[in-house]
């Protein structure tokens, strides 16, 4: 780990962890269904010690994990309350996380299923955990259909969201990433943008369509770079580690039907300028 400030996000006994023996899985018949030498593995039990056993022998190994932890909304349910102090609650899900973490693939993907109690403090915890750079998406979907806007005009939250993280998206230190990506679509996307320098606002006006207020700007002192795959064969480990080292940056530029504009795409799509 590098000596450089980040931000993280900090409660009552972060840091303050009871060290656990690791704990060994014992089959028991009587819970069993199925065929015994399946892969698959029904485990009754605490989960903190259940995901420490898990840990000797599948770190690295799952590719997909999916939990739906408890909300910590207050509420009291039929087999436990779901109500912890915020610290606590930190605390439960970090130890759990950790390890979840370690269990992941170099390519797996995490997903987390929450409502909004805890959501955006989970959020900023799984930033630390997995890297800013590794969340994927927050999915919203409502779980009933009941309106947004309750009697006399209140609020009604009806909203969960699930976070989805990747374990990493790019590893700057993996090159072997880059396998899948054909030479021939690295040499059209070469060119980086080093600094985005700052942007002039040069024309405004009102969109026809909508009547929304619609900015054009000029970037000035902007700097452009790009990667040269001259003998790419001899320096392949080279050029790959300048590739992988620049990859949010890179774009190509084209024009669309002789129109006289220039636009451009980065390698996933995203539209950079125009």
């Amino acid at each position: 780990m590098d000596n450089k400030q980040k931000l993280e996000l900090m409660w009552i006994g972060k840091g303050e962890e009871h060290k656990l023996e690791p704990r060994i899985l014992l089959y028991d018949k009587d819970k069993s269904y199925g065929d015994e030498n399946a892969e698959n593995m029904l485990i009754h039990g605490d989960n903190l010690l259940a995901l420490k056993a898990l840990e000797q022998d599948f770190s690295g190994k799952i590719k997909c994990i999916y939990i739906d932890p408890p909300y910590n909304t207050g509420n009291a349910f039929e087999y436990y309350d779901d109500f912890q102090e915020h610290s606590i609650w930190l605390n439960l899900m970090h130890n759990r996380l950790k390890i979840l973490y370690k269990l992941l693939t170099e390519d797996g993907v995490f997903f987390m299923h929450l409502d909004g109690s805890e959501l955006h403090y989970c959020k900023v915890m799984l930033d630390e955990l997995f890297g800013r750079r590794n969340f994927l998406y927050q999915i919203t979907y409502e779980r009933s259909a009941v309106s947004g806007i309750g009697q006399g005009g209140a609020v009604v939250n009806t909203g969960e969201y699930i976070l989805v993280y990747k374990k990493n998206i790019l590893d700057l230190n993996e090159i072997s990433n880059f396998e899948k990506i054909d030479v021939g679509t690295m040499k059209r996307y070469n060119k980086f943008l080093e600094n985005a320098g700052n942007k002039v606002l040069i024309e405004e006006f009102t969109s026809k369509s909508n009547g929304e207020a619609v900015k054009i700007f000029r970037h000035e002192n902007y700097e452009i770079n790009s990667i040269s795959f001259k003998g790419y064969e001899k320096n392949k480990e080279a050029i790959d580690k300048e590739y992988c080292q620049n990859y949010e940056k890179l774009f190509r530029t084209f024009l669309i039907q002789n129109v006289e504009r220039r636009i451009d795409i980065g390698l996933n799509g995203s539209l950079k300028y125009a």
